[in-house]
This record gives C-alpha cells, sequence and structure tokens, in this order.
C-alpha cells in the first residue's frame, strides 16, 4: 500500500509542478530575473504550497506514526550551520544556472530533454561525490 500511495503522490507531485509551470527553465529563470523581466506567478506558486503544506505538517509534528502506519521520519535539527548554507548557496546557484531544481528535472526525464537528463547526471554524481566525502571525514 506504501509504495501505491508514494507512486500516486509522485504523479501528483510531477502533475503539479507541470501545471504550475515548475519544470519550465525559462519560466524558472524568469522568476529568478528580478532586475530584468521578472515573473513573479512561481512565487504565487511557492507561497501557495507553502499554505496546503501547513496542516499536514503540524499534524506531522504531533503525531508520531503516518496516516498509513509508517514511521513519522522529521527532521529533528533546526540550527543553521556552515553546512546548511553552503549546500543552500549551491542549489541555489545550480538552479539559477539550470532553470531546474531535482523534482522538475526527473518530470523532465520522460521527454527526452537533454538538458534534464545532464541535470540529473550532475545531481546523481554530486550526491555520491558528498557521500564519498563524508565517508572519509568520519575517518
Amino acid at each position: 500500500m506504501s509504495r501505491i500511495s508514494g507512486f500516486i503522490a509522485g504523479v501528483l507531485f510531477g502533475m503539479g509542478l507541470l501545471l504550475a509551470g515548475m519544470a519550465n527553465p525559462a519560466k524558472v529563470l524568469g522568476f529568478l530575473d528580478l532586475a530584468g523581466q521578472w515573473d513573479p506567478s512561481l512565487g504565487l506558486v511557492m507561497v501557495g504550497a507553502i499554505g496546503v503544506a501547513l496542516l499536514p505538517m503540524a499534524w506531522a509534528r504531533r503525531h508520531g506514526v503516518a496516516v498509513l502506519g509508517g514511521k513519522m521520519q522529521l527532521p529533528d535539527r533546526r540550527d543553521v550551520d556552515r553546512r546548511l548554507v553552503g549546500g543552500s548557496l549551491l542549489f541555489g546557484v545550480g538552479w539559477g544556472l539550470a532553470g531546474v531544481c531535482p523534482g522538475p528535472a526527473l518530470v523532465l526525464l520522460p521527454a527526452g530533454y537533454w538538458q534534464a537528463w545532464l541535470f540529473v547526471v550532475a545531481m546523481l554524481a554530486g550526491m555520491a561525490l558528498f557521500q564519498w566525502i563524508e565517508t572519509h571525514r568520519r575517518h
């Protein structure tokens, strides 16, 4: 049941990204271009997404078990450190250069955009590099 619900949630998320224009790099870059032809519509999408998530997140914080019975896995750290700031900056620079972040990149893969494939390969390489650094940092 959890795989089916995960699949359905993923499909709904992907459809939402497409409908909102979040999978369109030109629209995303227009949102990020504050000095040029700024397009604030994605900001409205983000505010709407935060609004929709408020009630489920409040519910999740009060319960230790998910709706389908699995253990609730919410982050417990709230501090801001160098790694969080650095990762956020790296994410933002990548988003600004490509006009795509991980979710929309995965949505664009089946459409055959070579840029999405390049982005996903680079993202996976970055994840592998991070794991390698973390493994060697701990030893």
